[in-house]
């Protein structure tokens, strides 16, 4: 209902009369929801408005596949690369997945960790969400006989030949699958079970490398680039950065 000009007058003078605890309590009784909402307005804002600000760009995703780093090995994994690059580590990241575990044979205490983790996995190779993965042989082995891993040498060739001919020592080959019958099989749809392999050199021996020689792995690890990353060349800069980062750091002491 509209108020009649006289009826205002009267309110505002009831309201500079009342005490101030009174004045509050008015406010509180009639304007309540307006202010929860005008507070609750303000609070989505600035969590936007801080989220936007300090939201970092993935230059690269990288993943952890039964490896464990440490704090030390894992900014020089990430936030090294980014200043190596140029770029920088307040407005640019390298998306890093930890403590994925692959595993074929899982007991019963792992089982659920391992199927969470491969489903992981496999959201972000198919959201093209992952470019490279540092893995111990088992699965290396399972992404590669996924078809997950592209063949290295003829990218590499291409891309940068010199970082080609540097690292063909340590490249690695594996299987990839191409056909399996096995579920056909299992169920007697078939008559004999059928495996079709091929050989790829889809894998970097990281031992071979002296970041990863200084860090005393007990087991080999290797690194992969996935087939269908979107953002090749970032992965390989940043093999690259790999096979020359110790020589860099050195070198930038020096100069220091």
């Amino acid at each position: 209902m509209k108020l009649s000009a006289t009826e205002k007058a009267a309110r505002k003078a009831a309201f500079r009369a009342m005490s101030s605890a009174e004045k509050l309590e008015y406010i509180y009784t009639y304007y309540k929801w307006l202010i929860l909402l005008a507070l609750l307005t303000l609070v989505l804002l600035g969590s936007f408005l801080h989220r936007e600000l300090t939201r970092k760009e993935p230059v690269l995703y990288l993943g952890f596949a039964n490896v464990a780093v440490g704090e030390d090995l894992e900014a020089k994994l990430s936030e090294a690369y980014l200043r190596f690059e140029g770029l920088s580590p307040k407005k640019q990241e390298v998306y890093l997945y930890k403590d994925l575990y692959l595993s074929d044979n899982a007991d019963v205490l792992n089982h659920e960790y391992a199927y969470a983790s491969r489903m992981k996995l496999m959201g972000a190779i198919q959201a093209q969400k992952l470019d490279a993965v540092i893995m111990n042989r088992e699965a290396y082995d399972l992404l590669s006989a996924a078809g997950y891993l592209t063949e290295l040498p003829a990218l590499l060739a291409e891309a940068d030949p010199e970082l080609a001919r540097e690292i063909a020592p340590l490249v690695t080959a594996n299987t990839v699958v191409l056909e399996d019958n096995s579920i056909d099989w299992q169920l007697g749809e078939a008559e004999e079970h059928r495996v079709l392999t091929e050989e790829a050199e889809n894998g970097i021996a990281l031992e071979g490398l002296p970041l990863f020689r200084a860090a005393g792995f007990e087991e080999p690890l290797y690194f992969g680039l996935l087939a269908n990353s979107q953002r090749a060349d970032a992965a390989v800069r940043y093999l690259r950065y790999l096979s020359r980062a110790p020589q860099e750091s050195k070198a930038a002491d020096q100069a220091a």
